[in-house]
């Protein structure tokens, strides 16, 4: 992995908030950026010649280029950055795989579900190996206007967990996302540490269980202005059994207070104080309009599901998560815990825990490698985006 230049082309497959902040950061940055909606819905206007407008933490006005296919994304970029939803990531990871080089770095921002895992095995069955960069969460806070050309800040985040696979090369890794996000990244004892990382499924659970009503019926309502006292209490008991799975695995990650006070500049405090204080300072931004949120329809299958499963895995059960999953199933009338469709196709909860140890330390899962015939290019995926 060479850091010689001082642009690198980065290929980002992705095209909605998350990925327009990456976007507009490396633009401004003096990095070339290059976006790749796999419908290609979300770059219309921009590779109709619109530029993307950024406002908030971060303004300015850019025009990163505009990928038609994963194979140009791939061919063309020097690292290449997925950022899609859970339910994007096994079409988009199967559309990437063929026309990825060995030695080519990918970033999971953030990482969900075992993501570079399915990565790494399905490219060890092409004879590919490269850096696989798995972070814990976003670079951004950022909301996409409904015309996709435009991109609003409303935090960028101090402290970002990393963790590279192979293990081997974390350090490379790390100087990567400092050459191209600069000095806020926090290295991570490996992948279980980052799975374990990412605050916001169980986040976004307990805030939209309690405010279901107020999004199905569509109302505008600010997201930490109702995390209220009760519950701040349901974040901080989910918290709870996160940090016991980590405690087990003897793992460090940062606690649910660490990430608000590392995101949002406030006062430690509770959740619920700490939440009103981003409140009043207008960070927080609105919830979820609409029952099909990805703060449910992403985070359930994708994010408390996984938890729940490394919880059975340790010995350690985590109630609330697994209670979660099923709660929102009757809800909507689905079984969240079927649509993962990575972990079934890893069939992760059959692995014992030292398999998927060492797994997460080498990127690969061997009992899976002759299984992953090598596809042609594939047709445009069906993930959203």
């Amino acid at each position: 992995m060479s850091l010689a230049s001082s642009r690198l082309t980065v290929g980002i497959a992705g095209a909605g908030a998350a990925a327009f902040a990456l976007a507009a950061f490396l633009e401004r940055a003096g990095h070339r950026a290059v976006l790749w909606s796999p419908s290609g819905r979300r770059t219309a206007a921009i590779a109709a010649g619109a530029p993307l407008a950024a406002s908030g933490a971060l303004e300015g006005s850019f025009a990163p280029a505009v990928a038609t296919d994963a194979e140009a994304l791939a061919c063309g970029a020097d690292v290449v950055i997925v950022a899609v939803p859970g339910f994007g990531l096994k079409p988009v990871i199967d559309a990437l795989v063929p026309h990825l080089r060995s030695g080519q770095p990918v970033i999971f921002s953030a990482h969900l579900s075992f993501a570079a895992l399915f990565l790494g095995t399905r490219l060890a069955a092409r004879g590919v190996s490269l850096p696989i960069v798995t972070w814990g969460t976003t670079l951004a806070v950022a909301r996409q206007n409904e015309g996709r050309d435009a991109v609003k800040f409303h935090t960028l985040r101090k402290r970002i967990d990393v963790a590279t696979l192979p293990a081997a090369v974390a350090g490379e890794g790390l100087a990567l996302c400092q050459a191209l996000f600069g000095d806020r990244f926090v290295p991570r004892n490996g992948l279980l540490a980052i799975s374990l990382s990412n605050v916001n499924p169980q986040n976004h659970m307990g805030i939209s269980l309690c405010n279901l009503t107020r999004i199905e019926n569509g109302e505008v309502w600010p997201l930490s202005g109702n995390v209220t006292p009760a519950v701040g209490r349901l974040l901080e008991a989910l918290d709870a059994e996160r940090l016991a799975i980590a405690a087990e695995l003897g793992l460090e990650v940062r606690s649910v207070i660490d990430h608000f006070q590392l995101s949002f500049d406030v006062p430690r405090g509770s959740v619920h104080a700490m939440n009103q204080e981003i409140h009043r300072r207008g960070q927080g931004g609105n919830g979820p309009v609409g029952a099909d949120t990805r703060y449910v329809t992403e985070d359930v299958p994708y994010g408390l599901q996984v938890t729940a499963t490394l919880g059975e895995l340790v010995g350690r059960p985590a109630r609330l998560h697994r209670i979660g999953v099923e709660v929102f199933s009757a809800l909507y009338g689905r079984d969240f815990a079927a649509e993962n469709r990575l972990l079934a196709a890893m069939d992760l909860p059959s692995l014992s825990l030292d398999a998927l140890r060492t797994a997460a330390a080498t990127g690969v899962l061997p009992r899976l490698v002759e299984d992953c015939a090598t596809p042609g290019p594939a047709a445009a995926p069906t993930a959203r985006g």
